[in-house]
């Protein structure tokens, strides 16, 4: 059982920055893979980025590559999301996620959820 709660998002300007933090909780916290999803307006929950237990493997979906940065910090449970050249298609609630085996990049693969954090767009 793990715990999950995400911080950081906020009003961000075309172009910039901004990185998100999910803290994790229970039991062997940092027994999971993690991954970071995404929900914008009007469309589904997306993939966006993963990281192994150990933080030695990572992936990215191709909208995010070269722009978006996951690590871990396990002395901290924590897991990070540093987003940089943000566009509006950025725009959503972005939510952490855990499971008990390797990366994955489908949402039925997880097992554990946060409550999401605001990332919003401004031009």
């Amino acid at each position: 059982q793990v715990q999950l709660v995400e911080s950081g998002g906020g009003l961000v300007q075309a172009g910039g920055s901004l990185s998100v933090s999910c803290a994790a909780s229970g039991r062997a916290a940092n027994n999971y893979a993690m991954g970071w999803f995404r929900q914008a307006p009007g469309k589904e929950r997306e993939f966006v980025t993963t990281i192994s237990r150990s933080g030695d493997s990572t992936y990215y979906a191709d909208s995010v590559k070269g722009r978006f940065t996951i690590s871990r910090d396990n002395a901290k449970n924590t897991v990070y999301l540093q987003m940089n050249s943000l566009k509006p298609e950025d725009t959503a609630v972005y939510y952490c996620a855990a499971r008990g085996l390797g990366i994955a990049t489908t949402e039925s693969s997880y097992t554990y959820w946060g409550q999401g954090t605001q990332v919003t767009f401004s031009s």
